[in-house]
């Protein structure tokens, strides 16, 4: 029997309540939700991070992505063209790594973000063909980066192809599970789209992005029904996608995976959450997570059990039989578990930190410790999802253990590069309120 193949579909600052599925207030994405309805909404799944490359870490390796130096960027910047630190060293075992050498094609239609050439780059970690952007957000139509310099690759070779970026991944990815039809290989697509990431550009708005030129990236430009537009014009290509695998007779042997790496920015929709991308609040770091698997996962499930972004390389590896690298144990967990019994929520502990505030958490059951700025913060997010009343003081003993909870974690990560000792603000009065 054939191991399964893989298309793990990744949005980039999703808002967690921007699909239909996840309460989105408008018909914005019928493709996604179809694929909920086919398989399995996972309720509580977080990023590894409220920020970009930092979850694509996470993502590639199924480690926290505290454990390589480049990691602790927030993200890797335009800046670090050329800089041999940070990025994805070659030799870390990935997930592409681990399956190209088991036997899987591997590929990479989108965002790369862990690193520049010569250095860094997707074909150097374990993928077999890139089609994409190395860096961050790029022009949907120029394919500039915010500095102004083109980012859309071949391989490791700039490329000149034209077009509006959300479409030519889309026709990329078609393209390569169309032509897996003719393989007897399983086979591992990553698409990773920009969309709806800044500049908020849909495909209608070429015109815009010739008059702003250079100033894309500076002008205080979009709307709500641009992102929206964006939204939907990603989900018609993932829809494309999925029809493809049905075409190529590959949709049964295959899991789909769809995930956002942070949470929403300017115009996307977290409710019922608070915060957004860079917060450790939940509408920075809650994100919809889908998995459909023809005849392996049942229709129409949804699953409470906590789930990260690192989990997705676990569960790939523990499904196509691959082991992880001896060197390199896996933090994420697999979770295939829940195909099967969804309503199966094993008792499990999730951690973050940055450095942007100061911040640190602890997700434990329904129980959540942040730290912001100095101050401490208990929530009940069974209760209060909006994370709005501050149990510290009410709950002293919960606090204390989550806060110890953390400590031990912290002590087996390498320590934040430039990181200064975080001082807490005591004294009923002193803890705000997080916006």
């Amino acid at each position: 029997m054939r191991p399964p193949s893989f298309v793990c579909i990744v949005a980039d600052d999703l808002g967690h309540a921007d699909l239909g599925c996840t309460g989105a207030r408008d018909d914005a994405s019928p493709a996604l939700d179809a694929l909920a309805r086919d398989g399995l909404l996972f309720t509580d799944a977080y990023a590894n991070s409220p920020v970009c490359s930092p979850t694509r870490f996470a993502l590639m390796t199924g480690r926290y992505q505290y454990r390589y130096r480049g990691g602790a960027e927030e993200p890797i910047g335009s800046r670090a063209r050329g800089d041999a630190s940070l990025g994805l060293p070659p030799a870390c075992p990935t997930v592409p790594a681990l399956l190209r050498a088991a036997g899987y094609d591997t590929a990479l239609v989108g965002k790369w973000h862990l690193g520049y050439p010569p250095h860094f780059g997707p074909l150097s970690s374990g993928y077999g063909t890139f089609f994409g952007t190395m860096g961050g957000g790029i022009d949907y139509f120029s394919h500039r980066d915010r500095r102004g310099v083109h980012d859309l690759y071949e391989g490791h070779a700039p490329t000149a192809a034209t077009g509006y970026a959300t479409d030519l991944f889309t026709a990329r990815a078609v393209d390569f599970v169309e032509r897996s039809k003719a393989s007897a290989r399983p086979f591992l697509l990553s698409v990773h789209y920009t969309a709806p990431h800044w500049p908020w550009e849909a495909r209608e708005d070429e015109a815009e992005s010739r008059r702003i030129g250079d100033a894309i990236y500076h002008h205080d430009g979009g709307s709500l029904a641009t992102y929206r537009a964006m939204v939907r014009q990603m989900d018609e290509g993932i829809g494309a996608i999925v029809d493809a695998l049905a075409r190529a007779g590959r949709a049964s042997d295959t899991l789909v995976l769809f995930t956002s790496d942070n949470g929403g920015e300017r115009w996307s929709d977290t409710w019922p959450f608070v915060g957004g991308k860079m917060d450790l609040l939940e509408g920075g770091i809650r994100v919809p997570l889908i998995a459909r698997w023809p005849g392996v996962i049942a229709p129409g499930g949804t699953s409470g059990a906590l789930a990260m972004t690192m989990d997705l390389a676990a569960t790939m590896l523990a499904c196509a039989g691959v082991h992880a690298a001896p060197a390199a144990p896996l933090d994420g967990i697999d979770l295939s578990s829940a195909f099967r019994a969804p309503a199966a929520a094993p008792p499990r502990e999730l951690f973050w930190r940055m450095k942007h505030r100061g911040q640190r958490a602890v997700r434990s059951g329904t129980w959540k410790y942040l730290l912001q700025d100095g101050h401490e913060f208990l929530f009940d997010l069974a209760r209060d999802p909006r994370e709005r009343a501050n149990l510290a003081t009410r709950a002293p003993s919960v606090l204390a253990a989550l806060r110890e909870r953390y400590d031990a974690w912290a002590a087996t990560m390498p320590p934040v590069p430039g990181d200064a000792a975080v001082h807490l603000v005591h004294g009923p009065g002193d803890l705000a309120t997080p916006t």
